[in-house]
């Protein structure tokens, strides 16, 4: 009994320290108020930069994981596996509102209520129309830039370290 009791004092003591745990990471996230006025200019930025369809993007790429991943366990079911994707998904296309919530209190917490009405007025405009429905293009092409620059640049570095080694006597 002695036996059992420690054991329970002890699980019963690390249940205590992983809920404290748990409450103090999403305390100041969920202790600070956001005036709901905030919130929903937060909440209208996300919905004028979300051009890429996030959400969307997501659920295609999680669906296309699951494809793959079921049908190579079991190729003779492919087709059924697409239908109960397909059904699946139907029931989650509709619920981008909780994350884009989210989203929202992350800028409503980050910004004042004036900077979101001004980011809203940007983004409301020609040019931040064209900026947001244009940002997962240059997105794309920023990576392509900046994965040619680092094979480069990785290369030339080291080439210049070996030559340097070499001009001190060392040999590459």
């Amino acid at each position: 009994m002695t036996m059992y009791l420690s054991r329970l004092t002890k699980w019963a003591a690390m249940a205590v320290l992983a809920v404290a745990l748990a409450c103090g990471a999403a305390a100041p996230a969920l202790s600070q108020e956001i005036a709901p006025e905030t919130l929903a200019l937060a909440r209208k930025y996300v919905d004028l930069t979300n051009k890429a369809q996030l959400y969307q993007a997501i659920l295609a790429q999680t669906a296309a994981q699951t494809s793959k991943l079921l049908t190579q366990q079991n190729p003779d079911l492919s087709d059924k596996i697409d239908a109960a994707i397909g059904k699946i998904l139907d029931q989650y296309k509709d619920k981008s509102g909780d994350l884009y919530d989210q989203f929202a209190r992350v800028y409503a917490t980050t910004f004042t209520p004036d900077e979101l009405k001004q980011m809203n007025d940007f983004y409301s405009s020609p040019v931040g129309v064209k900026l947001a429905s244009s940002a997962l293009d240059i997105n794309n092409g920023i990576k392509q830039v900046m994965q040619v620059f680092t094979y480069n640049f990785g290369t030339e570095f080291v080439t210049k370290v070996r030559a340097e080694l070499k001009a001190q006597g060392y040999k590459f």
